[in-house]
């Protein structure tokens, strides 16, 4: 049998997107956090970052952020989230990259939410929450796809007690062990963690 160019195209977005690695947002969308310290209300807007936007209209709707924790919340600067609480899941998503978006078109406020990343091309599940404003990120080419429109007080009260001995950020290479282990090596080594009971889009 014989296919096209348009047809393998078609066939090729077809299997991405049966795989869960490429949904396309909506241009505005809402998600609820329901966490162990109340629930936020993300509003997300893909022209900020529509490859960011993407990426988290796909994990939300697959669940993947169900069941986690925030590994590392450095009071009055982030707080981050988005490795799985289970091993398996965690460790297939961790090199399904995307591109980024460039320039980033929102800065790093107060409130904004934006995908970590260590080089370039590079960000897959991790997220994170600005605490303060951050505008350092934006020449580093951190680029915010949403914002918190409610709940920021929730943010503001997660546990920072560990700060980055919990896991750390992404460039400082200490993160294996949440891969491998999970919620129950988090729950083991740092019990007092906050966590994401549930991710949904807001209908």
């Amino acid at each position: 049998m014989v296919f096209g160019g348009k047809t393998i195209a078609k066939l090729t977005l077809a299997l991405l997107m049966g795989a869960g690695l490429l949904a396309q947002a909506p241009a505005r969308y809402k998600v609820k956090m329901t966490t162990s310290k109340g629930d936020m209300v993300i509003e997300v807007t893909r022209a900020w970052a529509p490859q960011a936007a993407d990426r988290f209209y796909t994990l939300v709707r697959d669940h993947y952020f169900d069941n986690s924790r925030f590994f590392r919340v450095v009071a009055g600067r982030w707080a981050q989230f988005g490795i799985a609480g289970k091993p398996a899941v965690a460790q297939a998503w961790r090199t399904r990259t995307f591109p980024d978006d460039t320039p980033p078109f929102q800065k790093n406020l107060r409130g904004t939410i934006a995908f970590a990343f260590a080089v370039p091309n590079g960000r897959t599940t991790e997220l994170y929450i600005n605490l303060r404003h951050n505008i350092p990120q934006d020449s580093q080419g951190f680029a915010p796809f949403g914002e918190i429109t409610s709940g920021m007080e929730v943010a503001d009260q997660l546990n920072s007690s560990y700060g980055e001995k919990s896991g750390g950020g992404i460039r400082a290479g200490h993160q294996d062990a949440l891969f491998s282990g999970g919620d129950s090596y988090l729950d083991s080594h740092f019990p007092g963690l906050d966590k994401i009971i549930k991710v949904r889009i807001v209908k």
